[in-house]
């Protein structure tokens, strides 16, 4: 329990200081008074004040805010004077960069967590073949003599590139003989095999579980922050896909979505697999803080986008009790489906 406390105030922390540091820099440099700069929401704990800010703790660990002098967000704060530090006297290219300012280095922590992960790990290329990670006993795999860590580099005459190209032959070929060769630190061996059908789905199977065998090199920085970036869009463009299932249906909202109790619970299980595990998941993490509050949902800095767009089409200011109700709205949604996946990660805790 104490790693999965510690890991879960690790990834948060960083992240949530990460990302509301992006907020507090780009509005120091654009001239936004910065009233409050908190970790957790209000009730405040503790803290101290330092200029025009008040630096604390706040007891709800689910999150942070940087509280901009005249602007309505989840403070649903109206004051909005005109004065020329305020948020809403900006042009509207500024509180663009500042609303984006905190997704973005989520987006950049990622990177340089997966980058700085192959840099001293090393960076992971599939290798060709099929590998084998587990025969299963009494299959036509286990008659051959294929053992787990072999590679399958060939089947009926075809050469097996990925663990997809295996799986798609031996499915559509129940009953058939194939040629089938495969590598064991580094002596090829061959054989004859013959997918058993299974009745349940009507495919052939061989008896075994495969994925791909990845092999690892050093690389310089930068292409270790190359790998970084291309693996964090990736992560990005997975998350998209998942989010789209769960609106279309085909994935269960309550099954694919967690809240805290679920990232602590997948925070301490890295944290034991060891820290290069954590870091992982942190990125991971970090990622789905960065697209999840790009959605364009008021109270997220995806919505405060979508004011400041009808803001840029009007070529004036969206009337503050319009925003102020539209901040409401979205609290209390929010509130409500933060309640729904705080219960729904209590009953998923065991699962």
């Amino acid at each position: 329990m104490l790693t999965t406390l510690l890991s879960f105030a690790f990834v948060l922390g960083v992240l949530i200081f990460v990302h509301e540091l992006g907020h507090f820099v780009t509005a120091k440099m654009v001239g936004i008074r910065v009233e409050t700069f908190s970790l957790g929401f209000p009730p405040r704990a503790f803290g101290f004040k330092y200029g025009d800010t008040d630096y604390c703790i706040s007891w709800l660990p689910l999150g942070g805010y940087v509280k901009m002098a005249g602007m309505i967000d989840e403070s649903l704060d109206d004051q909005v004077t005109g004065a020329p530090w305020e948020y809403a006297s900006k042009p509207v290219w500024q509180r663009v960069l500042v609303i984006s300012a905190g997704s973005m280095m989520n987006f950049i922590t990622a990177i340089l967590i997966l980058g700085g992960i192959a840099y001293s790990s090393g960076i992971g290329d599939m290798a060709a073949g099929a590998l084998v990670s587990e025969t299963l006993p009494e299959t036509p795999a286990s008659a051959v003599g294929i053992l787990p860590e072999d590679v399958i580099i060939s089947i009926d005459e075809q050469r097996v590139e990925t663990a997809q190209d295996l799986i798609q032959i031996v499915n559509r070929n129940a009953g058939n003989q194939l040629a089938i060769r495969w590598e064991r630190q580094g002596q090829i061996l061959e054989s004859k095999i013959t997918p058993e059908l299974d009745t349940d789905r009507d495919v052939g199977l061989i008896g075994i579980k495969v994925g791909t065998k990845v092999l690892y090199r050093d690389a310089g920085l930068l292409e270790c922050i190359q790998y970084g970036a291309i693996n964090s869009y990736k992560l990005i463009v997975l998350t998209a896909g998942a989010l789209k299932m769960i609106i279309t249906g085909e994935e269960s909202f309550r099954d694919s979505v967690g809240g805290p109790i679920i990232i602590a619970k997948l925070a301490g299980e890295s944290a034991r697999r060891g820290f290069e595990a954590l870091l992982s998941f942190t990125a991971f993490i970090s990622l789905n803080l960065a697209f999840f509050n790009m959605l364009p949902f008021p109270v997220l800095d995806g919505g405060h986008l979508v004011m400041l767009l009808i803001e840029g089409v009007m070529r004036k200011p969206i009337p503050v009790k319009a925003t102020l109700m539209v901040q409401k709205i979205g609290m209390a949604f929010l509130l409500a489906l933060m309640i729904f996946i705080l219960f729904n990660d209590i009953s998923r805790w065991n699962q």
